[in-house]
């Protein structure tokens, strides 16, 4: 037997004095979670230009940080949040993931100095709805001892065969949680998976076109090894109201590859992804943004349907009301869209 909170105990606060948690997510412009090193000086002094270019800002306090640095980077963290105004961008943090020895120093730390500034704490290798619960518990009883006005959300990355399995669990955990990740790199390990690539496709993965004629090479169409997995992870996002994001594209020579990974992503239903070098900013931005032809004959069907009811023809194609959400999908997305982005905006006419 599964337990869970009551729905009447489902948004009440875990510790006197914690903000309320939210009945609904802020709308946030999310196409891309670009990952910075706190400890690094250099970049660090560079993050007043890349506040201005970039959805959210990620101090990234896990993989990628040496154990040497960790504490350091913590300490940069809480610096670069102090020093700067994020204005409409986020601003998240990637903890240690529970069972090592920083999360707890982590948490607290941030929580404690900079708490009115966070909106996210993205949680590593999460397996179940257990750990989530755990990390609610804990940010209620800070938001409360640090008087944090606003509840600090809570984003999971899927690293593991097992958080895979929990998924729905996870997903409806707590109305703190913001949205997933797909974790690649951890998750591929996992399974057992046979690749070392850091998301994107595979050569060996593919199918074979059918035989021709005898001695005639067959075409061989590389398939996407996390194809399953997003889509699972958007149903179980969808389904209880919160955030899929494709994570990372780790092979920074190959944009173009990158931006066939992202946009797999996008059209299945993903919000974002996260950007680990600079080049990887506009390709985020390029692909969840909507193009503007199809925004354009979006705003069409909208407008040629206002109560979203009937059916009409466009262009020789039928619309009706299922045509009608997805074309809402698309323009509410592009109006979040056009109020960061003063060029797509004109694009988009809005």
């Amino acid at each position: 037997m599964t337990v869970t909170r009551t729905p009447a105990k489902h948004f009440q606060p875990l510790a006197i004095g914690a903000p309320e948690p939210f009945r609904t997510l802020p709308v946030r412009l999310e196409r891309m979670i670009h990952f910075v090193p706190p400890h690094n000086e250099k970049i660090r002094a560079k993050l007043g230009d890349m506040i201005k270019k970039v959805d959210v800002i990620l101090g990234n306090l896990e993989d990628a940080i040496p154990a040497t640095e960790k504490e350091a980077a913590r300490a940069g963290f809480i610096s670069m949040a102090q020093e700067h105004d994020f204005g409409s961008t986020g601003l998240w943090t990637r903890i240690n993931c529970l069972n090592s020895p920083w999360a707890l120093d982590d948490i607290t730390a941030i929580v404690a100095s900079a708490g009115n500034k966070l909106d996210v704490i993205m949680l590593p290798k999460v397996e179940g709805p257990w750990d989530i619960h755990y990390l609610d518990q804990l940010l209620a009883q800070l938001e409360a001892r640090h008087n944090i006005t606003k509840p600090i959300l809570i984003h999971a990355i899927l690293e593991t065969a097992e958080g895979v399995n929990n998924i729905e669990a996870i997903a409806a955990a707590s109305p703190r949680m913001h949205g997933m990740s797909l974790g690649p790199a951890d998750l591929a390990a996992s399974r057992g998976m046979k690749t070392t690539r850091v998301g994107g496709g595979h050569p060996d993965y593919a199918v074979l076109a059918d035989a021709g004629e005898a001695g005639a090479p067959r075409i061989a169409y590389q398939q996407d090894l996390w194809h399953y997995t997003v889509g699972k992870m958007v149903d179980a996002c969808m389904a209880y109201g919160i955030k899929p994001f494709y994570g990372p594209f780790g092979d920074f020579s190959d944009p173009a590859a990158c931006e066939s990974q992202f946009m797999n992503a996008f059209l299945q239903g993903c919000l974002g992804a996260w950007s680990l070098h600079p080049s990887q900013v506009d390709i985020a931005k390029k692909v969840f943004s909507p193009d503007p032809a199809e925004v354009d004959f979006a705003k069409r069907i909208l407008e040629a349907m206002p109560d979203g009811t009937g059916a009409v023809m466009i262009d020789g194609k039928m619309q009706d009301d299922a045509t009608w959400k997805q074309a809402k999908v698309i323009v509410d997305l592009a109006r979040i869209v056009a109020s960061k982005d003063p060029e797509l905006a004109s694009a988009y006419g809005l």
